[in-house]
């Protein structure tokens, strides 16, 4: 039996909140439940979980829906998103690339 995963309540209210601004953004365009998941290419019953906030679907359907909806993201303009990624991927090379458990110290003062 496998164990079933939990998450925070951050992270479970962050799905939430995201997956009614899917809803809301939807039927701000006037499309039905069965026309956004034919446009995403996932099934009625997948989106139902997305706007419900469920965890289990991927995070690339998830921003594959918020997409087609219009619900930004990140940087809405390209330009500052990409430039938002290059400057991350340079903060991130700047750290070592293996992160190692400190060992504790020997003791031996005597």
């Amino acid at each position: 039996m496998t164990k079933k995963r939990t998450y925070s309540k951050y992270a479970c209210e962050a799905a939430l909140l995201l997956g009614q601004q899917i809803k809301l953004s939807r039927k701000k365009r006037k499309w039905s439940e069965v026309n956004l998941a034919e446009r995403a290419g996932i099934s009625r019953r997948t989106l139902q979980k997305i706007e419900a906030g469920e965890m289990s679907p991927s995070i690339g359907l998830v921003f594959e829906v918020a997409a087609l909806v219009g619900v930004s993201l990140f940087e809405q303009d390209s330009q500052r998103l990409a430039t938002s990624i290059d400057l991350t991927r340079s903060k991130i090379a700047l750290l070592p690339k293996r992160i190692r458990e400190q060992t504790k110290m020997a003791d031996d003062d005597f």
